[in-house]
């Protein structure tokens, strides 16, 4: 019928193509097939113009810059279905968006298939995980966008989703170990470690599988290749990890259908460390003597890292992790405590995953307290370093918690969780100003950063000194090579766009606020929109009072609770009229004020509701 949208599928995981009734579409010359490529990597997403002008000018566009990019976009609307198409891509203040639904895109779909699979592994489904890892992997066609690497910006965008195929393959080649198909993962896996020789995890996946299959001798060939590839070309030995897959194969003993990589009581399941972790110096030390002996740990400890969202906690967390490995010889594993869209994870899931992780049990039981008990048996007399990242509150930790025996949990969490009595707890503030300046120079360069270092400091203070809003920004700016520091700092700086700028490719700080927002009690909530409407982010007492329409005592109340969440922060006040000074990180400011315009029509507030301190 005319005027309806064309039903269209759009490929990126290979060659670009799009579709129409199962025929493929020509999509125009070069530069017009580059803007749909930069807009299907993004899409629903709004692309600012900077990035369509890197991808078709690298860093140097003509005067003609916008006209041109204006007759591409019209070409692609026109290609995408005439006067329907322009409904696909739309302009607005952050850019270009294409809209693609779930079911149009192979990219959306890969996405769609493998969030499903870890959530199918997280609850012990391995058969599912297993067969949505599958489908998700032969949704692809070659390299991404492999006929238009010729643009820098897409070529990282190739090697951005080349990392989320390997972490896909990898995951399946583990879960079909476990399911006793290592037929079909020693058929596949040659292949994807000649193009990936130095990963470590999928050279575990290809020994086992070697070995499984009674190939013995091409297993332990597989093992000296990386050994000698890793120190000729990084210096490096395996990891303990691998080392323990080897020796288990010179003694020639059987691998029992469980987790890749090392025997049970020895999995050592962390994500890579940043290579340019910045800082913490100080809470780096306190955590290694915390957890290393220093204080009793390693003897049942238990640590809580606590500091506002984006402060990078996880990331120190992980860190220390991977230093820990002689205090920790029976394991060291990072297990997420939120599901992908935020919302706590069921104990049971939780448990599920350490059963699997650490083979403990051969069917774990159904009843939560069973299955904990049966955790805390096994860990009794061991030493593992359990990392709960992401903690939503005290009880989701306390059942977890090992026990007996020498084990050691270390928490990341949103709120200091004051009901755990037993913890030592650690203070992830934002960086200094040096600190944050570091950071942004690892990101885009230390050269682009000294020729403007007056810019680069306004850059790391309008991200509010937090690793997440730094890290987005420097990202924002390698991708953005033509855009001077101070035009960039000018943009930071403006309070109504911020938080848009503040986003690129999967990082975004407005989303991971979002989600610490939900966390936040309804009284929290209405007192942080009602700071919100304060002219900056530090702010007094009596400031306080007067946004909050509260006597002192309550207002102390309401100040005491975002601090507990780590919302706000307080210090001493030079000011004799104010002894104490308290401050919301700024990019937290902002977005209480946008909730506060969303809640209320025009703006207008009333008295907040504070509500009473609950006993204990």
């Amino acid at each position: 019928m005319p005027g309806e949208n064309p039903v269209l599928r759009f490929s990126v995981l290979g060659p670009l193509v799009v579709e129409s009734g199962g025929r493929p579409r020509e999509l125009g010359p070069l530069k017009q097939r580059l803007v749909l490529a930069v807009l299907l990597t993004r899409p629903n997403t709004p692309v600012p113009v900077e990035m369509l002008f890197e991808a078709l000018w690298e860093g140097e566009p003509p005067r003609t810059a916008r006209k041109n990019l204006h007759v591409y976009v019209s070409a692609l609307r026109k290609l995408l279905g005439g006067t329907a198409g322009s409904d696909r891509i739309l302009h607005g203040p952050g850019g270009y968006v294409l809209r693609v639904g779930a079911g149009e895109s192979d990219a959306l779909r890969f996405e769609e298939l493998a969030r499903a699979g870890r959530e199918a592994l997280r609850t012990g489904s391995l058969g599912q995980a297993a067969g949505l890892f599958r489908e998700a992997l032969d949704l692809w066609r070659g390299p991404v966008l492999a006929d238009l690497t010729c643009s820098d910006l897409l070529r990282r965008e190739a090697d951005r989703w080349g990392e989320r195929w390997l972490d896909v393959y990898e995951a399946w080649a583990e879960t079909a170990l476990q399911l006793g198909e290592a037929e079909a993962v020693a058929d596949s896996v040659g292949e994807a470690v000649e193009r990936h020789p130095l990963r470590e995890r999928l050279r575990a996946a290809q020994i086992a599988a070697l070995e499984r299959c009674g190939r013995r001798t091409e297993a332990l060939a597989a093992y000296e290749d990386l050994r000698q590839l890793l120190s000729r070309e990084l210096g490096l030995e395996p990891s303990p990890a691998l080392k323990a897959v080897y020796g288990e194969l010179l003694g020639g003993g059987p691998h029992a259908a469980g987790p890749v990589g090392a025997s049970p009581a020895g999995r050592v399941l962390l994500p890579r460390d940043l290579p340019d972790l910045t800082g913490r110096k100080e809470q780096v030390r306190e955590l290694l003597d915390v957890l290393g002996g220093g204080e009793g740990g390693g003897d049942g400890g238990l640590v809580v890292l606590a500091g506002p969202t984006g402060a990078g906690k996880t990331a120190l967390a992980v860190h220390v992790a991977h230093r820990l490995e002689r205090e920790f010889p029976d394991g060291r594993v990072l297990v997420r405590m939120r599901a992908e869209d935020g919302s706590p994870r069921p104990r049971s899931s939780v448990l599920a995953e350490l059963a699997r992780l650490f083979g403990f049990v051969a069917r774990l039981p159904h009843d939560p307290e069973e299955a904990g008990a049966a955790w805390r048996s096994w860990a009794a007399g061991r030493r593992v370093l359990l990392l709960l990242d992401d903690a939503p509150d005290e009880a989701a930790v306390q059942c977890l918690l090992p026990g007996a025996g020498r084990n050691s949990v270390l928490v990341t969490a949103r709120s200091r969780l004051a009901g755990l009595e037993a913890a030592h707890r650690v203070e992830v503030p934002p960086f200094t100003v040096p600190e944050a300046l570091e950071l942004l120079g690892r990101i885009i360069g230390r050269r682009r950063l000294l020729s403007d270092p007056d810019a680069a400091g306004r850059v790391v203070e309008e991200a509010g000194l937090l690793p997440l809003g730094i890290r987005v920004a420097g990202t924002k700016l390698s991708m953005l090579a033509h855009l001077p520091l101070d035009e960039f700092a000018e943009r930071l700086g403006r309070n109504d766009t911020l938080l848009d700028e503040l986003a690129s490719g999967g990082l975004a700080v407005r989303s991971r606020l979002a989600g610490a927002w939900r966390d936040l009690a309804g009284p929290s909530r209405s007192v942080l929109q009602a700071l919100g409407a304060l002219p900056a982010p530090r702010f007094t007492l009596d400031e306080a009072m007067a946004a909050l329409g509260l006597g002192r005592e309550d207002t102390q109340r309401a100040l005491e609770s975002l601090m507990e969440s780590c919302t706000v922060s307080a210090a001493p006040d030079a000011s004799a009229a104010h002894p104490v000074r308290f401050e919301l990180p700024r990019v937290v400011h902002l977005f209480a004020r946008e909730r506060a315009s969303e809640a209320v029509p025009g703006g207008s507030r009333g008295v907040v509701t504070v509500l009473p301190r609950a006993a204990g």
